[in-house]
């Protein structure tokens, strides 16, 4: 399979917290217009590798490109107005403002003005109706997967060229998780290039282009659904099998 240009890229990744390392080595791309899935068990080291690429942790070594520009090192508020969207884990949303504020602080420091701010407010409640309908109340009151979707239209409203989402799915009932997967399919419609952190890997492998598989801190395999569907190296990533066995699996 011939993937496209790489608009994300990452080589000889390693980072970690304080003298701990966490990821070794990683080297990784996201086409431009692709969705491409980071999957593995708790722990493997996912997290860590979205917060280094979005500027939340430094690396101790390797090379992060986007758009073919070097990026590491760089802040992640100066990596959003170059066009890197991350969603963290966990819906990271002002809980005391209201749904509409939410929105509008998605844009800060952009130098937008009103009528373009306005404008992108419209088309995120466009996106997700449901958000339109509570927009001045509190974003804590919304359900789980209201704030999901408004955590996602704080990262859109940025009008990224790559968006990065950490288990957006996490803890949302079934019916949810497909609301979660439609707005994606609208968003790559839209031309923005989605790197996907998932544990409903099924689903997962039914949306995305291209998928690795990391464990232990390693890129233990790589491929397209149907290439890793032909071998047992998904399930065993999650049974936390070491990199050299999926390696040999693979």
């Amino acid at each position: 399979m011939s993937r496209p240009e790489p608009i994300l890229a990452v080589d000889g990744l390693a980072v970690g917290y304080g003298v701990v390392p966490i990821v070794r080595d990683v080297a990784l791309a996201v086409g431009r217009g692709e969705a491409v899935a980071l999957l593995g068990a708790n722990g493997a080291g996912k997290s860590t590798l979205l917060k280094a690429i979005s500027g939340l942790l430094k690396p101790s070594a390797g090379r992060i490109r986007l758009a073919g520009k070097d990026i590491q090192g760089l802040a992640a508020e100066t990596l959003v107005g170059r066009g890197l969207s991350h969603v963290a884990e966990g819906r990271r949303i002002f809980r005391k403002e209201s749904v509409a504020d939410n929105i509008q602080l998605g844009m800060y420091r952009l130098g937008l003005g009103r009528a373009e701010m306005a404008r992108r407010r419209d088309e995120a409640f466009t996106l997700f109706p449901a958000l339109r309908e509570k927009a001045p109340a509190a974003a804590g009151t919304l359900s789980g997967g209201q704030q999901q979707m408004l955590a996602i239209a704080q990262a859109l409203v940025r009008r990224p060229s790559v968006l990065m989402l950490d288990e957006p799915s996490l803890g949302l009932a079934p019916i949810l998780v497909d609301e979660v997967f439609r707005v994606l399919g609208d968003i790559r419609a839209q031309g923005v290039s989605v790197l996907l952190v998932e544990q409903v890997v099924e689903q997962t492998l039914g949306f995305v282009d291209f998928a690795y598989v990391l464990a232990n801190g390693r890129i233990a395999a790589a491929g397209t659904p149907a290439e890793l569907g032909r071998t047992d190296v998904v399930r065993q990533a999650y049974l936390g099998r070491a990199p050299a066995d999926l390696e040999g699996a693979a």
